[in-house]
This record gives structure tokens, sequence and C-alpha cells, in this order.
């Protein structure tokens, strides 16, 4: 096998036009056979070049609508033979076998038609069968064949040929490996529609797959390597949003801006709303008249955590809430859209990065989570299931007024994205105390507790911010210790889903303290 070598004739048959002409005519120039299918043939002929037709290769025509054309020994014989082997080579010259070096292939829009919703049958004849075989003959061969699967790469590739009047080994080898991870991540999501489609929530086997979206400079750690991969989902989202300023997000940006993004996701369609993240967790969330308000009022929540935080609105980004926001550090900021006036604001601010959506993501909307363990992967449903209101059960003598019950459904809404255990304050559409990830849930209610009375502190006021609040918590109390923390710190009603063996003593507790206290049936653990 010869490092570098020449190419002759290549096989060109793709969905995706784009690039193809100059491609075509590039190859052309360099004296390169062309060899092509259906409408990519088309194409290359409409364009005055010369092509050769692959049924005229095969002795076949295309047939059964196209689902037959390439699968034929005249082709895979031309991309599998190994050159340097005297019987493969006695066996081309037997049969009239031309070789490929190279193919150029992109497969039926499957990802598309999934996107858009098609119907199943319309989903099965987006099914490729002829361009993932052809791809992986071909990468499988790479001692001799170049196999190109991305429209990205066509320049790299005449690059190569310009430079070393053929493609080296090392540029054949590193295209195979992209074009298996390509037919790989198309059977991935072949498979994982398939299953969907049937009702079949637990597969033998489930396939992941992404494309690489950003090399990052490390991970959680400097000592950690790490990457940003996309799945190819269409909705609003980080992983779609427009960065429009701002150093490059680093892994634990991401991480925490997918967190703010998904709770800022929960206030769609409403009132004005802003969530402050720090490390996954929300120290702040609030809803108000104008963004500018919503931000103060999650902002005064803990105002220690927000510097260093990431915020995300629910409303395009505006003059008064950009100039309040770049009063302290902050990393990021998403929202579905920013004024001209705003974005002119950022600007000073270099390093600060502006992620805009152009929407919210449902969040109602089924899908999957996932979390590696060693050896393995947990797959779960995403926890987007609604609450009913019918479901709520008021089961203290005192019942919740109209206001309270808006608080409580408020810090309900926040709590099920605080990392558990967790206690979550709110007042007025405000949270006021946060406290997650703590081993008890009691030191939750404890923590929230104390950062909110350090809060009216250093706001100068009289009272604990807590007092007259709703107190919501992501998993029943197993005792009445929490709750009566919670009464302490000056709660009137609390949410909570229920389903202790000690609800008749937590109950009972609540109706001592005075507590309005509505049960949900379901819980929110997030670990």
């Amino acid at each position: 096998m010869t490092d570098t070598l020449p190419i002759r004739r290549a096989l060109l048959s793709v969905s995706d036009k784009t690039g193809l002409i100059d491609l075509a005519t590039a190859l052309d120039a360099r004296g390169v056979e062309l060899l092509s299918t259906g409408g990519t043939a088309k194409a290359i002929r409409e364009a005055g070049l010369p092509v050769r037709d692959v049924a005229e290769v095969t002795g076949f025509p295309e047939m059964m609508d196209g689902r037959v054309k390439t699968l034929h020994p005249m082709v895979h014989g031309g991309l599998l033979a190994l050159r340097d082997d005297d019987a493969h080579v006695a066996s081309m010259e037997e049969h009239g076998i031309g070789g490929i070096d190279l193919l150029v292939v992109n497969l039926y829009p499957f990802e598309a038609a999934l996107a858009r919703g098609a119907a199943y049958d319309e989903m099965i004849e987006n099914i490729d069968i002829g361009g993932p075989a052809m791809i992986r003959a071909a990468a499988k061969n790479h001692a001799f064949v170049t196999t190109i699967v991305d429209v990205e790469d066509y320049d790299a590739l005449l690059a190569e040929l310009e430079a070393n009047d053929g493609t080296t080994y090392a540029f054949r080898q590193r295209h195979a490996q992209i074009a298996y991870a390509r037919t790989g991540a198309y059977d991935a999501a072949v498979s994982t529609w398939m299953a969907s489609a049937i009702g079949e929530a637990t597969p033998r086997r489930r396939v992941f797959a992404g494309t690489l979206a950003q090399s990052l400079r490390y991970g959680e750690n400097p000592h950690q390597a790490a990457a940003f991969y996309t799945d190819g989902t269409a909705a609003p989202s980080l992983a779609n949003a427009a960065q429009v300023q701002g150093k490059e997000l680093s892994y634990n940006n991401i991480n925490d801006t997918d967190a703010a993004f998904a709770l800022i996701s929960e206030f769609a369609g409403g009132d004005p709303a802003c969530v402050i993240i720090k490390h996954a967790n929300p120290c702040g969330v609030a809803v108000g008249a104008t963004p500018a308000e919503a931000y103060s009022k999650a902002y005064d929540c803990d105002r220690t955590s927000a510097f260093g935080g990431i915020v995300a609105l629910n409303r395009p980004l505006d003059a008064d809430t950009a100039k309040a926001i770049t009063e302290i550090f902050t990393e990021v900021v998403i929202a579905p859209r920013a004024s001209d006036e705003a974005k002119e604001i950022f600007a000073a601010k270099k390093n600060l990065r502006l992620l805009l959506t152009e929407g919210l993501a449902d969040a109602k909307a089924a899908g999957l989570t996932y979390r590696q363990v060693a050896g393995g992967l947990l797959v779960q449903d995403a926890d987007t299931a609604p609450l009913d209101p019918a479901n709520l059960k008021v089961v203290t003598r005192v019942q919740p007024t109209e206001a309270q019950m808006a608080d409580l459904m408020f810090a309900w809404t926040v709590a099920k994205h605080v990392k558990s255990n967790a206690i979550v304050y709110a007042r007025d559409g405000a949270t006021v105390g946060v406290g997650a990830g703590q081993m008890s849930r009691l030191d939750s209610a404890l923590i929230a507790a104390r950062k909110a009375e350090r809060m009216a502190e250093a706001l100068g006021l009289p009272e604990p911010l807590t007092k007259g609040s709703a107190v919501a918590s992501d998993a029943f109390f197993p005792f009445a210790d929490g709750l009566m923390e919670a009464a302490a710190a000056g709660a009137t009603c609390v949410i909570q889903p229920g389903g202790s063996m000690r609800d008749d003593e937590v109950i009972k507790a609540a109706d001592e303290a005075g507590l309005a206290m509505v049960l949900t049936g379901m819980r929110h653990f997030r670990h």
C-alpha cells in the first residue's frame, strides 16, 4: 500500500446538493471520472459536466422507486477490492469491475423528516440502505478508498488533493472514522425513532449519538478534557442558541446555562420572569411587571450567590435589564432576543456571554434524560409531567388564600429544578430562600431560612424575607421537624407531595402551627 494515492474515479451520490457542483467541477478539472446516481447525476449533467450513471456501470436500472440502485458487485467490488491483492485484482479484471477511489455520499434526510414530524410510512422511505452500505464498504477499505460523508469536508478534500496530488493514508483514516460515526448516528436516529413509534419504552439496545459542536478548554476541572456534542434536536435550546458576544462557553457554563434555560422555560407565556443560576441550582427566581423588575427581585433573593451566575429571561433583554445585570459580574445571559440598546450595553463587557434562543423550550414536552454510571447509562423520562390542579389536596384546617396558592405553585415550580433535598421559600412571586442538595430535608429548610435572614439584614429590612412566605418541598417531610423549621422562619403555607408514613403527624403539626398545607401526590427528586 502506498501512503498517498491518486483519485482517478469517484462515485458521488448525495441527498444534500450543497457544494456538489463546485466539488464535481474541481474533480473533473483534475481528470477524475465521475459516476453518479439519480438526482445527483442529473444535477452534475445539467451543470455541463461529464458523468456516468451507475445504472450504466451495473447494467441494471434504478428500480423499486430507487430502493435498489447501488447494491451491486460492480459498485461494492470497486469499493472493497484490495488493490495490492493479486486475487482481488484478478477478480476485478475477470468481471470488468473498475476501482472506485473516492466515495462522496450523504444520506437520505431521515433526521430532517423526523424533525418535521413526518408520518410513519414517510419515515420508512427516508431510511437509506444503499448509502450506508457504500459508506461502510469504502470506509473499511480506507487503505485504498477515500470516503467523504459531510458537505463541510469538501474543501478539506480539495485542499488535500491540491497539496498531495492524492490523499494520504492519515486523511483516509480520519475520514473513515468520520464515516462510521455518521452511519452510527444515522442508525441511532432510526432505532430511537422506531422504538418511540412502536411504544417501546425500554428497547433491548439504545444507541446514543452526537455531533461535535465545540471542543472545550477543559471539563469541570482543568485536568479534565471535554467537548460539547449536540443531538440535532431543533427546538429552542442552549445548543441552538446564537452567541452574540463574549468568551467561549466553558463546560460549567454550558451545564449551568442549560439548567437556567430549563427553569425559565417553565414561565413561557407568563409574566416577565428571571432565573439566576449558580452551580446548576437557582439562587434567585422571580416574576415581575417588567424583565428589569423580575431581575431585581431574583437578585434580592441571594445577592452573594448571584455574583458570577447565569441569568435567564423569558422575555427579550431590554436596555434597563441589561444595565442592571452589568452592575455585577455575570457569566452568561440567555434570553429569547435582545434589543439593539441592550446589545450595545453588553458590548462594554466583552467577556459577558449573551445567548439568544428565539424562543423558549416546551416545559411539558416528553423526552428522555441520561446519566452515566460506571458500566452503563441510566435512562428515564424527562420530569415534564404537568401538575393537575384538580389533584391538589388541602389537608389542613386552614385553607390557602388565592395569593398563597399562587406563591405555592410558584415555589413548587422552582423546587422542581433544585437539587434534592430541596426547600424553596417564596413570597409575592419571588424566591426568598433556597435550600439545595442537603442530605437532610431539615438542613435544607435551615439553610434556606438562614440565607434569607442574612439577605434581609443586608437589605436593611426589619423582618426576615421568609415571613409570610410559601414553602415548597420537592419530596415529603419524613418528620415534622423540617416543617416546623419552615414555620419558625415565618412561612404560612406549604406544598409537598405527601406519602410519608408520618403524614398524619406532619399534618397535625401544620394544624397546630396554623399553616395551610397542600399535597400534590407528585414528587420532584433531582439528583
